[in-house]
Parts: structure tokens; C-alpha cells; sequence
């Protein structure tokens, strides 16, 4: 029998009636369980409960917020096995990947117990005659976070602990395709002490999404996912008087000079391009190597290293990946193997027509690379977000810049060089949000901030860091005077000065 998967309002698990949507087993290739999908009615009554939670949270002192932060930390760790195996079975992932998208998200949540630190304000004593200026970081009121298939732990935990921390309540619409985790996480939450209606998860697909965009409740709103999807977002979410961050697809470079170690530039490839089967905004699905000869050395130690990967189902330990999330997304990715190859990509591995004994069903696709793709082509343009990895051959380190920094997308990009010199030059000229130098996957560790540029992000500010403190709170300046009872004689209709 199948299980259902009901959205999390004030504490507790509510089944709402209506549509449901399908929760495949993308190893088996099976439904596994079915999740309510919500509309308007069932965010009122998420929002209800937030509304009538937040106000006693806000007034609640910053350490004490912190230690619900500290008592959730440790409980994930205490789960960590159960929500890596519920991960993996609704997403397809390996465990050993999925213990990574929680800790990664965890990391945040460390960052978030230091949050008396992190709203302290500014002041200044004497800024005129008896004049001190003081300011403040308050919370917005309500979040919202619409978060991706990709990372069902990470991301939540990238949005949510950095807006309760600063004194928000906070809505999760994850995605309808792996559900299960958010819910367990706020569970987790309420289990640390999470006053009820702090965090409150309801699932749903476009409907539930433009019934966040359109509510004047909620004051701000974090999304990852696709960039058409994130665009739509920020202008929907902006023009109805919302803050919002949206951050968007990805076509990562790695940029591999004439000196790089070939030998580790081969491993760091292998798990950048293929680890979780490519399905990340931070994989790395283009190698630029800068000359022929690099070229053709990469690619002679690149083809036996890729023919080794194993591919298994989630529960293989030996496994360097497992399926993807679902059949229409292997059937697009596969599409784009074939667009690659009828542009003129040499097709060098081809991973199609992967099957797994026993898992004849499941949604496996085998590692992929191509070789002499051109920027031309509209393979290299897009996002395919699967285990294939394009080489575009660069003739010099100049064009090897151009060639991300001219991208629609700009997330990440790394550059693998023994040279201080060209790193130098590359981390400054290239017009991408997030560098790597000899680091495939550079996601910035939790204290700094996440954020990618031009189609890749939309909106100012980043995720999680001192970044995510400034996203999710409002900004008050205090300029006070104690007078001493004399009477100045100051004219009070001339606009005041410090001077």
C-alpha cells in the first residue's frame, strides 16, 4: 500500500483532500507514495499559524532562539542515517552522497547558533552634541522557501535556519517529486522546541507556487531551481512588493591549464561531473582545456576513468552514483546526448541504454562525454543537468576566460593550475559568481555566502552567511538625544546637521 506524504502546519501533520501527485522509487522506477498537493486554502492555514506564532518568536531573545538551533543540529546528527536513507530512496542518490546534502545543510545550522553575533548592530556614541545613532536588525514576519528536487535537505536548511534564527516563521514548498525529508527535518525541528506554526511545510506544484508569489502575508521569498522558473519568480514575487532571491540554473566551467596535475584534475572531474549524476547547479559539465596537447593528455586519462564508474542503486555502497529523479528527466537528458551529437560533438562515451540487472525499470543513465563541442552549440548553451560532460577545447588562457565569462549562465566556475599567477588573473577577470582554484566544486563553506551571477541569480543578495542574515531581517537606524532641560534655541524647522 502506498503511503501518503500530508503537508506539516502548526506542529502536526495535515491531510488536506484534492489532488495528489506521485513519489517514484527512481531505482525500481515505481510509485512509492503519494503527497498531497495543496492550493490557496491550505497556505492560509499554514500562514494563519504563522502569523499567530511569529510575533512571540521574534520578541524571543537571540540565545534562546540559538539553542533550538543547537538542540535541532544535534538531533539531525542522531537521525542522520534515517533521513540519508529516505533521501536517497526518493531522490536516487547514493547514501554516502545523501549524508553530504544533509551535513552541507547542517553546516548552515551551525552557522545559525551563533545568531546573537550575527544581529548584533552598529553604534556610535557622540555622532553630534549628545547624540548617539544605534541600529537594529529585525525580522521580516513571514518566509517562504520553494526548493528544489536536487538537494531535499541542504537547501531547505540553507533557507529556513538562517529566517527562524533571525526571529521569521517560515514556509517550505518543496518539491513534489522528493518531499518526505523537509517534512522529517521540521519534525525535527518542532521535536527541539520550534514553537508550532514556526515552520510549516506544504507541498504543492505551480498552484501552491503563484499562491506564495500573490500572498501579502508573506514578506519574503528564497528559490532554487531552474533560471525560466527563477526569473518568473523575482518579477511575479518583486512587482507584488516582496524581497526575493532566486537563484537559477548553471553551465559550470573547468578551466584546465597546460601545468595541471592531469592525475588529480581526473578525480576531481569524475566526482564534479558525475557524482549524483550531474544532478547539481554546482556539477562541473564543461572541461576547457587550454591547448591541443592538454587536451588530448586529459582525454586519454579521462576515457578509462569514466569507462570504472560504477553506477548502482542508491543502497550500493561501492556506487559512485544512482539513477536520476525521474523518467522524463532521464528522457531529457538523453535528448541532449543525442542534440549533442547531431551538432557534431564526437560522442567518446556514451551512456544511453544503461540498465541495471534487477532495476530494469529504474531511471540509470551512464556516464557520458563528448569531445570538440563548440560554444555554437545549443547543448553547450543549456543546462542538461545529467552524468554528461562536454569538452571544448580552448586554443589559450584568453579565450579559456571568455568562454564562461561570456556564458548566459554564471554560477560556478574552477580553474585547475599549478601557476599562483594565472589563478590570480582568472579569479579577477572572470565573470562568474563563485570560483574554484583546484576546488571542482566550489560551494562556499557556510560562514561565507552562496550566490551565482547573471542567469544563474536573480536579486542582490546571497544565501545563508552574513548574506542570509541581511535577506531575511529589516535594517532600523536609532538617532537619539537625552536633552539636559535647557533649551537650545536651535531653529527646528532647518533640516538637522551633526555638525
Amino acid at each position: 500500500m502506498l503511503r501518503d506524504i500530508d503537508h506539516f502546519i502548526a506542529g502536526e501533520a495535515y491531510a488536506s483532500g484534492g489532488r495528489t501527485g506521485d513519489v517514484f522509487d527512481p531505482n525500481r522506477g515505481e510509485v512509492q507514495a503519494k503527497v498531497r498537493l495543496g492550493t490557496a486554502e491550505e497556505l492560509q492555514r499554514a500562514v494563519d499559524a504563522a502569523n499567530a506564532a511569529q510575533p512571540a518568536w521574534a520578541a524571543t531573545n537571540p540565545q534562546k532562539r540559538a539553542r533550538v538551533m543547537f538542540r535541532f543540529k544535534e538531533l539531525v546528527e542522531t537521525h542522520m542515517d534515517e533521513l540519508a536513507e529516505l533521501l536517497s530512496s526518493e531522490h536516487g542518490k547514493v547514501i554516502a552522497d545523501s549524508k553530504g546534502d544533509v551535513q552541507r545543510g547542517l553546516e548552515v545550522i551551525e552557522y545559525c547558533c551563533g545568531i546573537p553575533q550575527s544581529l548584533k548592530g552598529e553604534y556610535t556614541q557622540g555622532a553630534g552634541p549628545g547624540i548617539d545613532v544605534y541600529s537594529m536588525r529585525q525580522p521580516l514576519g513571514i518566509g517562504a522557501g520553494i526548493t528544489p528536487f536536487n538537494f531535499p535537505a541542504m537547501i531547505p536548511m540553507w533557507m529556513f535556519g538562517p529566517a527562524i534564527a533571525c526571529g521569521n516563521a517560515f514556509i517550505v514548498k518543496p518539491s513534489e517529486r522528493d518531499p518526505s525529508v523537509p517534512v522529517r527535518l521540521a519534525q525535527l525541528m518542532t521535536e527541539a522546541g520550534l514553537p508550532d506554526g514556526i515552520l510549516n511545510v506544504v507541498h504543492g506544484d505551480k498552484e501552491m507556487v503563484d499562491a506564495i508569489l500573490d500572498h501579502e502575508d508573506i514578506k519574503a521569498i528564497s528559490f532554487v531551481g531552474s533560471s525560466d522558473i527563477a526569473q518568473y519568480i523575482y518579477s511575479r514575487g518583486t512587482a507584488n512588493g516582496k524581497r526575493v532571491q532566486a537563484f537559477g540554473g548553471a553551465k559550470n566551467h573547468g578551466i584546465v591549464m597546460p601545468d595541471a596535475d592531469l592525475d588529480q584534475v581526473v578525480n576531481d572531474l569524475a566526482g564534479a561531473a558525475f557524482g549524483s549524476a550531474g544532478e547539481r547547479c554546482m556539477a562541473l559539465p564543461v572541461v576547457v582545456p587550454v591547448g591541443d596537447e592538454t587536451a588530448d593528455r586529459l582525454r586519454e586519462k579521462l576515457i578509462p576513468a569514466i569507462e570504472a564508474l560504477r553506477v548502482g542503486v542508491s543502497t550500493d555502497a561501492d556506487a559512485h552514483y544512482g539513477p536520476v529523479v525521474s523518467q522524463a528527466h532521464k528522457e531529457r537528458i538523453e535528448s541532449y546526448i543525442q542534440m549533442c551529437a547531431d551538432e557534431g560533438g564526437e560522442l567518446v562515451v556514451d551512456g544511453r541504454g544503461f540498465t541495471l540487472q534487477g532495476h530494469e525499470k529504474g531511471f540509470f543513465i551512464g556516464p557520458t562525454l563528448f569531445d570538440h563541442v563548440k560554444p555554437s552549440f545549443k547543448s553547450y548553451k543549456e543546462e542538461i543537468f545529467g552524468p554528461v560532460l562536454q569538452m571544448v577545447r580552448a586554443k589559450d588562457f584568453e579565450e579559456a576566460v571568455r568562454l564562461p565569462s561570456e556564458h548566459d549562465y554564471g554560477n560556478g566556475v574552477a580553474i585547475f593550475t599549478r601557476n599562483g599567477h594565472a589563478a590570480r588573473e582568472f579569479t579577477n577577470r572572470v565573470n562568474v559568481g563563485m570560483v574554484g582554484v583546484n576546488v571542482p566544486i566550489p560551494v562556499p563553506v557556510s560562514y561565507h555566502s552562496f550566490g551565482g551571477w547573471k542567469r544563474s541569480g536573480f536579486g542582490d543578495i546571497g544565501q545563508y552567511g552574513q548574506e542570509g542574515i541581511r535577506f531575511w531581517t529589516k535594517n532600523k537606524v536609532v538617532t537619539q538625544r537625552w536633552p539636559d532641560g535647557s533649551v537650545t534655541g536651535e531653529n527646528a524647522f532647518v533640516i538637522p546637521t551633526m555638525g
